[in-house]
């Protein structure tokens, strides 16, 4: 027999249990890694109405739903679940500041322009593979650092015509997988600055998410 999920009623008591506090009047909540995972997001969610930072990360939710009644979040980890598309998240556009989804199965990006308050998007990891995709991120006005290492887009390009051609599409992108993006206008490169790094970056670009 099947192991039955979690349902969020029973990750949010948990979590109530675990930490002491009430979920209700909670600035950050953590349903992460719950056993048997998560599958569904629904309308128990409702209750975190003072909620900030809500992090669902590792579980197995497919679609992003029931976030009508938070009205204060300001950041949503969803990494490491099967999460495909940016449905779902039409009533964060006035207050979501950061999203957190890599490791997960978005190749399209329609419907991130909903989001226009956003600051960090960190989605490294997911299946976007055209620039014409990529460049649904211009609508994003307040967009300042993105991790989008590990997509087929990023896969597929020289390291430095990546960096080069995200920045010239996002002109104001402050961070790029975890680095500071240097512009035209900006001081040159020196020859110490062009030494390998002996694979050091790749670390660098993977710690840039936070875990939770």
């Amino acid at each position: 027999m099947a192991t039955k999920a979690t349902t969020i009623k029973e990750a949010i008591k948990r979590w109530e249990e675990k930490t002491g506090q009430q979920a209700a009047t909670a600035t950050e909540v953590s349903l992460v890694f719950q056993w048997p995972p998560i599958e569904k997001m629904d309308n128990s969610l409702a209750t975190l109405v003072n909620c900030e930072k809500l992090s669902l990360s590792t579980n197995m939710i497919e679609k992003v739903t029931a976030l009508n009644s938070l009205k204060k979040l300001r950041i949503l980890s969803l990494g490491r679940n099967y999460i495909k598309s940016f449905a779902g998240m039409e009533c964060l556009g006035d207050t979501l500041e950061e999203l957190w989804i890599s490791y997960n199965l978005v190749e399209k990006l329609k419907g991130i322009n909903v989001l226009r308050n956003l600051k960090v998007l960190y989605m490294s990891n997911n299946l976007v593979k055209e620039w014409s995709e990529f460049n649904k991120l211009q609508e994003l006005q307040n967009l300042e650092d993105l991790l989008f290492v590990g997509n087929p887009l990023y896969d597929g390009c020289e390291l430095e015509v990546w960096r080069s051609e995200a920045a010239r599409r996002l002109p104001g992108l402050k961070k790029l997988d975890g680095e500071t993006v240097l512009r035209e206008d900006e001081p040159p490169l020196t020859v110490a600055d062009l030494e390998p790094d002996g694979g050091d970056g790749v670390e660098t670009l993977v710690s840039a998410e936070p875990n939770d």
